[in-house]
């Protein structure tokens, strides 16, 4: 927690009146005691972000990285169907050509997905100063094992264009088949399957409240949006998804564009009907924060690089 040291130093108004003499030596010594450097170092502690407050460069390349992911999207063979186009498409059998492509992909990413994403949170919890105390560690060492326990992936007709986890069933992720068939490149399919190991990292136990928690408040003060409780584990699952897709980017180099293949990650939000709600921020909205998070991935969408 960051302390504002600022209020440390309130005068009392019940004070016994000193002398000029002795109010001349307290403010003496207060001026060459070591809080200042314990300040100093309180900050450098909590320097995992260099600002909560995106500056109008980055302020400006968020917005142009928006951009250029809904343009991609467009352009791509493999761009990702909005979720609001999946909503409005009839239903998709499970033994359609489309939905068992779809599975076969999620199942085959599904093993190094789980290693993208032990770690993603591992650096997340470095970024966010979450390896604090040995029950710290004990939380995230639990959820890394619910992540490997997961083992299927399960395209379920009913659930169309959503994915799920059931937390009485935490080894499988259950896909709508509307879902798999809208998700055509493997950065997309890993990006959902990320955010579902993230509900299932999480539990029953909530090991990753203090992660949600800090980025909720993070991308709270960097966007002015509302992004806490569940808004906040939402978004944190969906940062996961993004950063795991772009470290796979990594381990799979080819001859596609970055901004496109990063893209993939992001362009299931490109929505023309953009609204949220009480546990979700809307999808346009959630790409802004998810870049906002992570200003690289902006600079990247922009320039290539």
């Amino acid at each position: 927690m960051i302390v504002r040291l600022s209020s440390m130093y309130r005068t009392n108004p019940t004070a016994t009146r000193a002398s000029a003499w002795f109010l001349s030596f307290l403010v003496a010594l207060i001026c060459v005691s070591p809080v200042p450097a314990q300040r100093a170092k309180s900050r450098k502690a909590q320097t995992s972000h260099s600002s909560n407050v995106l500056s109008p460069e980055a302020r400006e390349t968020l917005e142009m990285a928006t951009g250029v992911v809904c343009k991609e999207r467009i352009l791509d063979p493999k761009g990702s169907v909005p979720i609001d186009d999946m909503q409005a498409r009839p239903s998709l059998p499970v033994e359609s050509p489309e939905a068992v492509a779809g599975a076969k992909r999620a199942q085959r990413l599904l093993p190094l997905t789980k290693g993208l994403v032990v770690a993603t949170l591992r650096q997340l919890a470095r970024d966010y100063n979450l390896n604090s105390s040995r029950r710290d560690a004990a939380r995230l060492n639990r959820a890394m094992a619910r992540v490997a326990a997961v083992t299927v992936v399960k395209p379920d007709l009913e659930s169309r264009d959503n994915a799920s986890v059931l937390l009485h069933n935490p080894r499988t992720i259950i896909f709508g088949t509307i879902f798999l068939a809208g998700l055509p490149s493997d950065e997309g399919i890993i990006s959902v399957l990320s955010h579902e190991l993230v509900h299932i990292a999480d539990g029953e136990e909530d090991s990753l409240s203090l992660l949600f928690e800090r980025v909720g408040n993070r991308a709270s003060s960097l966007t002015a949006m509302t992004i806490h409780n569940q808004r906040a584990e939402e978004l944190t699952s969906d940062l996961v998804g993004v950063l795991a897709a772009r470290a796979y980017v990594n381990r799979s180099p080819n001859y596609e564009p970055l901004p496109r293949r990063i893209s993939r990650s992001l362009a299931h939000n490109c929505v023309d009907q953009d609204e949220g709600d009480e546990d979700h921020l809307s999808p346009r909205s959630t790409i802004r924060a998810l870049l906002a998070l992570n200003p690289t991935l902006s600079r990247e969408l922009v320039y290539g690089r």
